[in-house]
């Protein structure tokens, strides 16, 4: 075995030169976390760097997925309205005409409902990066109605759900959603009396400019947000 020689002082590195290394690791080390950690994994750039090499795009998508994932999870589970009990009806008592007077039975007056008619209409909205819309049918349990809807070349994340008139605040009823959409069509079918639509929502960094087109049995169609 051979006895290494240790080292005299004057080989050792001063203070001086200790605290100019350790100075420099912690510049480094910032500089690391300004231009690739924070960019990548909270999405902040305050130099502009980390956009320029992609790494903020890839903090926005995480971030992204861990809000669509905890709306998720904290959207209610669907529940169907519950179906009206008959009631019972009394008896029907028997009428005793006078056959010296003919009597002309007046039928039950009915209350007046909307008229569902087969109506087609287009509707565009521009959604700004982050901001969300909703377009609602007003329709009868069991229409159906064709759509189609585009993110002209853009992508939307979207909810398909319906409300019954005088819905409890909890309620939630849904028909699908999706994140990451171009568009999407089919044939919506109402399960109950009420409005029942699609909210779309831009998570990308762009502008993007949703165009639906619907065409079937609805009393009527408004954007609600």
């Amino acid at each position: 075995m051979f006895n290494s020689k240790a080292p005299s002082l004057n080989e050792l590195p001063s203070t001086q030169q200790l605290l100019r290394s350790t100075v420099i690791a912690l510049v480094v080390a910032m500089g690391l976390l300004v231009t690739v950690v924070l960019p990548s994994e909270y999405a902040i750039d305050p130099t502009g760097l980390g956009r320029a090499m992609g790494l903020t795009q890839m903090g926005e998508i995480k971030i992204q997925l861990a809000e669509e994932a905890a709306a998720d999870a904290a959207a209610p589970v669907a529940q169907a309205p519950a179906e009206p009990q008959p009631v019972a009806q009394p008896a029907p008592q028997p009428v005793v005409a006078d056959v010296s007077q003919p009597v002309a039975a007046a039928a039950p007056a009915k209350p007046a409902e909307p008229e569902v008619t087969g109506l087609k209409h287009e509707m565009t909205i521009s959604l700004n990066p982050g901001q969300g819309a909703e377009i609602k049918l007003e329709m009868k349990k069991g229409a159906k109605v064709n759509y189609f809807w585009t993110a002209n070349g853009g992508k939307v994340n979207f909810d398909t759900h319906g409300d019954p008139y005088n819905a409890p605040r909890e309620f939630y009823h849904g028909y699908g959603k999706g994140r990451f959409t171009p568009e999407d069509k089919g044939v919506l079918e109402a399960a109950f009396d009420g409005k029942h639509g699609w909210f779309w929502r831009n998570r990308t960094n762009k502008p993007v400019t949703v165009t639906l087109r619907t065409e079937g049995d609805y009393i009527a169609i408004k954007r609600v947000i």
